[in-house]
């Protein structure tokens, strides 16, 4: 079991001891959330734009390129909370759902 941790723009991959594994990135990170199956790391920026990698720390895609504030695993989608209040629903491909 992993979890991410997120210190001053930092994404570190860590055991649940708390050992590092990986960082994921180093800088201009506000929030991280890796999906059940552990395979999956989302990364929001202070810039709004939304990537995700996988466990290793490769880039798979960019979600959103700009405006989220926040953005979490929803099951198998990925749920981002945008600047202006609205939720955007999306696919792990990245394409639009449904806006709340």
């Amino acid at each position: 079991m992993s979890m991410v941790t997120v210190v001053k723009g930092k994404v570190d991959l860590r055991r649940d001891n708390g050992s590092l594994i990986r960082t994921i990135v180093t800088s201009k990170a506000v929030s991280a959330d890796i999906n059940a199956a552990q395979t999956h790391i989302l990364i929001t920026y202070d810039g709004g734009k939304v990537d995700l990698r996988k466990e290793n720390g490769a880039l798979v895609r960019t979600i959103v390129t700009s405006k989220a504030a926040d953005a979490r695993f929803s099951g198998s989608n990925i749920v981002v909370r945008l600047e202006n209040g609205k939720t955007e629903l999306r696919k792990e491909n990245g394409s639009l759902i449904s806006i709340i």
